[in-house]
């Protein structure tokens, strides 16, 4: 067979309703691989690279069966150079190729491989991925001139622009109002029932086996024969539609709730399909709004306007912050933190109940919700002062749907604060009373959410007094968190001092907690 173009495909780019596939299949060779640095660049969960290889291997026999031509190289091809351009490189000099493509990457660091590649080419094009609402640089473009980036804002322009959930003016929100995260804050009640998990099983041993034979290192567990993440656009449409009937009702009123008794809650565990776009964020909403407008009785608006936001604004503006920002991002440490990320972090053997579980069911799932990430994991790592670079690596390892155009601003960003307010206008840390409130974790603790010093006081509450103590020079002034520092000056001096003495303890023995 003779090519005359050669197109990359790479690992999140599984979009079969690419226009690339509306074309011509003859003389275009398209290219998946499996390499080893995308294995490395962190240590990742397991479940994460199964995956990411089970869905590009399925993609690729998608492909091939609709007349497309594939090649297909596997970790361990004896042919396979492990890298983007050398495997590249030889399929071009092999089959005398004259012009490459490719689609945008949505991280920088593959972003600049291909850029630096194409620059040894004669002939090249990149496409774009045809996926998200928004362009790279639509955000940066939008606050240009302005201090901050207000997610609300782009949120209303993304809402506006593509018509989502508007009245027919075209400029007024359903219902007048824009945002219903006010009523997005229920703690869940103990009656209330969960549907189980979608099963959607197959076997994943020949990737484990694979992993091991190539002598890939990760982290967390797995079911070699009884792996449950979709891997095909099939799947994960028959996922949106089990989540918009069973799940979508009640995602609203508990959305930050936390609970021993169930690790996905009402949640769609929709990010990974989206996030490798073997479904678009388009038809995930137009799909819940569609479903909402046939059964306006089952499904809240502010259910329905809860999880458009967190599609439409806060994914759509993560990856906008990213563009705008990087490569300096990566960098930033605001407040100049250097401790290490406890070592329960990788086994969840710990006998604060709340972490254990969040981390408990991250390595077993490869998954947690916003607020396990932010309020519970990151909160604690916050506090405790962990260098932002091993909180990122943890993050964008352990979680299947974690990629870096999307972690690392959750991660350096809204949760660790490290890049001084791009994101968030203040840091998202709490003592045990918010976790109380929005779970039913420390009842079954071994700490008392009521203690600050003291064996059995639960550590977050001094590390929260403590945070707040050594950073009053960067965060005093911050209106957003003045009242903190108002009840910290009312606390008597004693008792200051042995909030502040335990925290030292604390973390001097944090391994031991």
């Amino acid at each position: 067979m003779t090519y005359h173009t050669l197109r990359l495909i790479l690992g999140d780019q599984l979009n079969v309703q690419h226009s690339w596939y509306r074309e011509n299949t003859d003389g275009i060779l398209y290219v998946l691989m499996e390499i080893l640095p995308e294995t490395q660049y962190v240590q990742h969960h397991i479940q994460k690279i199964c995956g990411f290889f089970l869905a590009m291997r399925a993609f690729a026999a998608q492909l091939e069966a609709m007349g497309h031509h594939v090649q297909y190289f596997k970790l361990d091809d004896t042919n396979n150079l492990q890298g983007f351009a050398a495997n590249c490189t030889q399929l071009i000099e092999r089959h005398h190729i004259q012009h490459f493509e490719y689609q945008l990457p949505d991280e920088w660091r593959v972003d600049q491989q291909l850029l630096a590649f194409c620059q040894s080419l004669g002939s090249s094009k990149v496409f774009d991925s045809e996926h998200f609402f928004s362009t790279r640089t639509e955000l940066a473009e939008l606050f240009t001139g302005k201090k901050t980036y207000l997610m609300e804002s782009f949120y209303r322009k993304m809402r506006s622009k593509h018509q989502i959930l508007m009245e027919p003016d075209g400029k007024t929100p359903l219902t007048g109002r824009w945002n219903y995260d006010a009523e997005n804050r229920k703690k869940m009640p103990a009656t209330l029932q969960v549907p189980p998990a979608l099963q959607q099983i197959k076997d994943a041993s020949h990737i484990v086996t694979l992993l091991a034979k190539m002598g890939v290192k990760t982290i967390g567990t797995i079911d070699p024969q009884r792996f449950n993440w979709p891997i095909t656009r099939v799947e994960s449409l028959a996922l949106l539609e089990h989540f918009i009937a069973l799940r979508l009702p009640a995602f609203g009123d508990y959305q930050d709730a936390m609970t021993d008794r169930d690790w996905l809650l009402f949640h769609s565990r929709l990010s990974f399909s989206m996030n490798l776009k073997l479904i678009s964020p388009q038809e995930v909403i137009t799909a819940c709004i569609d479903y909402w407008q046939a059964h306006p009785e089952t499904v809240p608006y502010s259910a329905l306007e809860g999880f458009v936001r967190q599609i439409v604004g806060w994914r759509e503006y993560m990856r906008g912050i990213y563009w705008a920002e990087m490569p300096r991002y990566q960098k930033l440490n605001y407040f100049e933190h250097t401790a290490a990320l406890p070592s329960w972090f990788w086994h969840a053997e710990t006998k604060m109940n709340c972490l254990s579980q969040a981390i408990g069911q991250s390595l077993e799932y490869a998954y947690a919700h916003h607020i396990q990430r932010l309020m519970l994991t990151g909160n604690f790592a916050l506090l405790l002062g962990v260098h932002p670079d091993e909180v990122d690596a943890w993050y964008l390892g352990i979680y299947i749907d974690a990629l870096e155009w999307v972690e690392i601003t959750n991660t350096r960003g809204m949760s660790q604060f490290a890049d001084g307010g791009i994101v968030g206008t203040k840091p998202y840390v709490s003592s045990a009373n918010y976790i109380h409130k929005m779970s039913d974790h420390c009842s079954k603790c071994h700490y008392d959410k009521s203690l600050r010093h003291g064996p059995k006081a639960c550590p977050f509450n001094a590390l929260y007094w403590d945070f707040y103590d050594r950073h009053s020079d960067k965060l005093r002034s911050n209106p957003r968190v003045g009242m903190a520092y108002q009840v910290w000056d009312k606390i008597d001096g004693t008792e200051k001092a042995q909030i502040l003495e335990h925290a030292a303890w604390i973390k001097q023995h944090v391994d031991g907690l």
